[in-house]
C-alpha cells in the first residue's frame, strides 16, 4: 500500500512537471468523455421530455381495430361493444373517433374541415379541456343532435372570436349540407418540444356526435375503430387483453383474429428503443476519441521512459525490480487519464445542461454513462501504459 501511495506522489510531481505535455496527453480523453457524457445527457433528456408529451396526449389510451379479415367477412365494431367495454374493470372511457372531410363558409372564407363523429366520453379520451359551453354527452348521442365542439384557435380561424358558443355551421360532407350549433368550445394545447398540435392551413377540426353523421354517411352504428383510455396507473397490455377477449365472446369469433390492438405503450416502447440506438451509435463514434486519446498516452509515456533513463537506472541501482518501475510508469498514465476523465465528465455534463437548455428541456445526466467513463478512463491508462512501461 506504501509503495502505491508513493507511486501517485512521483505521477502527480511528474505530472505537474510537464503541464501543458500533460493536459495535452488529457485532451482526447477529455474531448471523449465529455462527447459520450453530453451526448447521453442529451438523449436521456429528449427521451424523457418526448415521453412526457406523448404521454400527456395519449398515455393509456389503446385503439382496438378491426382486422383485414373482420372487414371481409362483415365483422364490426358495435354501440353494444363500446358499451361492453366501458364496463370493463380498467377502463375508464371509450370513443369512436371516426373522420370525414367537409367544408364550411364564414364571414371569414372558405375552410376545409375535419368532421370527428364521437362517443360520450369524448371529453375523456381526447383530454380535453372546455374553455367555453360543454361538451356533448350520452344525450346528443341518443338523439343525434345537430351539435358540435371546436377548439378556441379553430373558432378564431372560423370567427375572428372563440367565445362562440350558441352560433351556428354549415357544414358540407358527401354533397349534402347541415347545420351544425357550436354547444362547447375546447382550448388549443400548446405545442411541445417534439409534439404540434397546429400547423399553418391545417383542416378546422370539428367535433360531433357520431349518430349526427349518419345521414352523411349512411352509417348503421358499426365502427371499425374505438380508442379505449386505460387507466395510466395498469398495464395496457392487459387491459387490451380483457377488451380482445370481450369483443371475441360476443362475436363469436375467439381464434379467428378478428380484433387487433395498438396501444400508446407500445409506441413510446418502440420510440424510445429508437431514440436509444441512435443515441448509442453517436456515443459509439464520439467514444472513437478515447482510442485517439489512449494512443497520444501511450506516445508520451514512451516519450517520457526515454527521456528518464537516469531516474530507472538509479532506481534499480537501489535494488528496484523491473515490476516496481513498470508499476510506476502504469500508476503515472493511470492518473492522466482519470484527470482526463474527471475533467470530461464535467465538460460533458456542462455542455449536457447547456444543449438541454437551448432545446428547452431538462437534461437527464446517466450515472452508468459517468460511471463506465471513469472506468474506461482507468482501463485506457492501464491498458495504453503497459506497453510503455516495458520499454523501461
Amino acid at each position: 500500500m506504501s509503495n502505491i501511495y508513493e507511486y501517485i506522489k512521483m505521477a502527480i510531481h511528474n505530472i505537474m512537471a510537464n503541464k501543458g505535455r500533460s493536459f495535452l496527453t488529457m485532451l482526447g480523453i477529455i474531448i471523449g468523455i465529455a462527447s459520450v457524457i453530453a451526448i447521453v445527457s442529451i438523449g436521456e433528456g429528449t427521451k424523457n421530455q418526448m415521453n412526457s408529451e406523448i404521454n400527456d396526449i395519449g398515455g393509456g389510451q389503446i385503439a382496438v381495430y378491426c382486422s383485414d379479415d373482420a372487414i371481409a367477412d362483415q365483422v364490426w365494431i358495435e354501440p353494444e361493444d363500446i358499451d361492453a367495454v366501458r364496463e370493463l374493470d380498467g377502463v375508464e372511457g371509450v370513443n369512436v373517433s371516426d373522420s370525414y372531410t367537409g367544408e364550411t363558409v364564414t364571414g371569414k372564407g372558405d375552410f376545409n374541415l375535419t368532421v370527428t363523429g364521437e362517443a360520450q366520453d369524448a371529453k375523456l379520451v381526447d383530454n380535453a379541456s372546455v374553455k367555453y359551453g360543454s361538451y356533448f354527452g350520452q344525450k346528443e348521442i341518443e338523439e343525434g343532435k345537430n351539435v358540435c365542439v371546436i377548439s378556441d384557435a379553430d373558432a378564431k380561424r372560423l370567427f375572428g372570436t372563440d367565445d362562440v358558443v350558441g352560433m351556428t355551421l354549415d357544414i358540407t360532407c358527401y354533397d349534402l349540407t347541415k347545420t351544425f350549433r357550436i354547444c362547447g368550445v375546447t382550448t388549443q394545447k400548446e405545442n411541445g418540444t417534439f409534439v404540434s398540435y397546429t400547423y399553418d392551413g391545417m383542416p378546422v377540426t370539428i367535433n360531433v356526435p357520431y349518430t349526427a353523421m349518419d345521414d352523411f354517411t349512411g352509417s348503421s352504428g358499426e365502427f371499425y375503430q374505438i380508442i379505449v383510455q386505460a387507466d395510466k396507473s395498469l398495464d395496457s397490455q392487459a387491459v387490451a387483453d380483457k377488451i380482445i377477449n370481450l369483443l371475441e365472446r360476443r362475436h363469436q369469433c375467439a381464434g379467428d383474429e378478428y380484433f387487433q390492438v395498438q396501444s400508446f405503450q407500445d409506441v413510446m416502447k418502440s420510440m424510445n428503443q429508437m431514440l436509444g440506438m441512435v443515441t448509442a451509435f453517436i456515443s459509439f463514434v464520439a467514444g472513437i476519441s478515447l482510442l485517439v486519446g489512449g494512443i497520444g498516452v501511450m506516445n508520451i509515456m514512451l516519450v517520457s521512459v526515454t527521456e528518464r533513463p537516469r531516474e530507472i537506472g538509479t532506481r534499480k541501482a537501489l535494488g528496484a525490480k523491473n515490476s516496481a518501475i513498470r508499476m510506476q510508469f502504469i500508476v503515472e498514465s493511470v492518473i492522466i487519464c482519470l484527470i482526463g476523465g474527471l475533467i470530461g465528465i464535467v465538460v460533458g455534463m456542462s455542455l449536457g445542461y447547456a444543449g438541454a437548455a437551448l432545446l428547452k428541456f431538462p437534461a437527464r445526466p446517466s450515472l452508468q454513462a459517468i460511471l463506465i467513463a471513469v472506468g474506461f478512463s482507468m482501463a485506457i491508462g492501464v491498458f495504453f501504459g503497459y506497453y510503455p512501461a516495458n520499454k523501461r
